[in-house]
């Protein structure tokens, strides 16, 4: 009986450890991320030099948007009645879009005229945030890289995944909300 009282008291004792936490077989570094960071560096540099050529190929007054892209005045508007849209306006526009090439892609007969509620619908970041310096009257030439246009996957039609885009835009109307 006492060697029973024995062996059940050594199990309790040795037999109650807290459990280990399993080790993981493989451990997983970065390098995944780190090439696709290193892909997509190239990949801005390529198009950068690529809108660089054209820029000073076409000799225009290219503006720098904070945002990303470029952009000309085809037809500016002087004018302090005229207002840039805000959230929620509706805004009545037609566009066309190229390759950096020149080629169309889609032409404005394509696309058809356009109304968008300012940022409550979807719309490409480019031409969403190109859209917000245009004043009523305007035409706007942009030069958007391929992360402010389509992206990776392009349009799933027409457009290239990675495809740099020129837009000229022109606003008819913009109705305040």
């Amino acid at each position: 009986m006492n060697k029973l009282i024995i062996l059940i008291f050594a199990l309790l004792i040795f037999g109650c450890k807290s459990p280990e936490a399993r080790r993981p077989i493989t451990v997983k570094s970065g390098s995944f991320i780190d090439a696709s960071v290193e892909r997509n560096k190239k990949l801005n540099a390529r198009e950068q030099a690529a809108i660089n050529k054209l820029m000073k190929a076409q000799k225009k007054d290219y503006l720098t948007s904070e945002n990303g892209f470029w952009y000309y005045y085809n037809n500016k508007i002087e004018s302090d009645t005229l207002k840039t849209p805000n959230f929620g306006d509706i805004v009545n526009y037609n566009y066309n879009v190229k390759a950096l090439n020149g080629s169309i892609i889609y032409s404005k007969k394509d696309i058809k005229t356009q109304t968008y509620a300012m940022d409550k619908q979807e719309l490409f970041s480019g031409l969403r945030e190109g859209l917000k310096l245009m004043k009523t009257g305007e035409t706007v030439t942009f030069l958007f890289p391929s992360q402010k246009a389509y992206g990776y996957y392009g349009d799933e039609n027409k457009i290239g995944h990675n495809t740099p885009l020129i837009c000229e835009v022109t606003v008819n109307s913009i109705t305040q909300n």
